[in-house]
């Protein structure tokens, strides 16, 4: 019996032993980060300056074509931004497993190799975490505010770790095509600096030139905060469509899709690596 059926396919107490490799794969990866702890400021640095730059030092500089404070409306993108910068560091740790050959030495072992994977997401997905956790208490000390109830904040805040987690996906999905580790460092920063700009993370997408308004209007990354907004009663950009009137549902449905595709893509070329 080859290693790929014995850990993929039919074996008794499939389920239980799956989740005993993928929390022992997720274990080892967490001793690993816990020998790098400046990987918490790395994922929070981007969105810590955004809202120091634009929320506090701009925020009277900057009308909202609805009203409202713009140190709340930029926090939904500072705190979604932790997302993206989740992308790189996941995407470059993958390409370095492939590079120093541990993938190789797991394939030699009899665990699946979707525990792996899976393994890999959790452990980054506690810095993603983490992360967050840093990004909102700054949010609260420049004065940000949540105006709804219990809920709708932890609704919003669980909407984020989604998009977190998707994003960790991304990563690897980026990992398993490209497996070099330069190419990545350059194509990342485009998403966490230029993405953002591109939604109505930072502006409403009314007061962008009508070439980019579309592109703004239907990005993922605007339905997830316009979502967070609507669910912590933050200011909002105006604006039409279907992405702007349910941008919760908008968001979930995008998510769905983009995990289902970066998973499936990421765990076939995973397995396939090498063969």
């Amino acid at each position: 019996m080859t290693t790929a059926t014995y850990t993929e396919t039919g074996r008794p107490g499939a389920p239980v032993a799956l989740l005993t490799e993928v929390l022992a794969v997720t274990g080892r990866r967490l001793r690993h980060l816990g020998r790098a702890p400046g990987r918490v400021i790395g994922v929070a640095l981007s969105p810590l300056v955004s809202m120091v730059m634009l929320g506090y030092l701009f925020r009277d500089a900057i009308r909202l074509p609805t009203g409202g404070e713009y140190g709340e409306y930029v926090f939904a993108g500072g705190a979604v931004q932790v997302a993206l910068a989740c992308v790189g560091p996941t995407a470059i740790s993958v390409a370095m497993d492939f590079k120093g050959g541990l993938v190789d030495r797991f394939r030699s072992l009899p665990i699946s190799r979707s525990a792996v994977l899976f393994g890999h997401t959790l452990a980054d997905l506690l810095v993603g975490l983490l992360g967050l956790a840093v990004v909102t208490g700054a949010g609260l000390l420049l004065g940000w505010r949540t105006r709804t109830g219990v809920l709708p904040t932890l609704a919003a805040f669980g909407l984020i770790v989604l998009f977190v987690y998707v994003m960790l996906w991304l990563g690897v999905l980026l990992a398993t095509t490209l497996r070099n580790v330069e190419t990545i460092s350059v194509v990342t920063p485009f998403i966490v600096v230029v993405l953002p700009f591109l939604s109505n993370a930072f502006l409403a997408p009314q007061s962008m030139p009508a070439p980019i308004r579309p592109l703004a209007e239907w990005n993922p990354l605007s339905a997830v905060i316009a979502a967070c907004r609507d669910l912590w009663g933050n200011p909002v950009a105006p604006g039409g469509g279907f992405p702007a009137e349910h941008p919760v549902a908008v968001a979930v449905v995008t998510l769905g899709a983009l995990f289902a595709v970066c998973s499936a893509v990421s765990l076939r070329r995973y397995r396939t690596a090498g063969s």
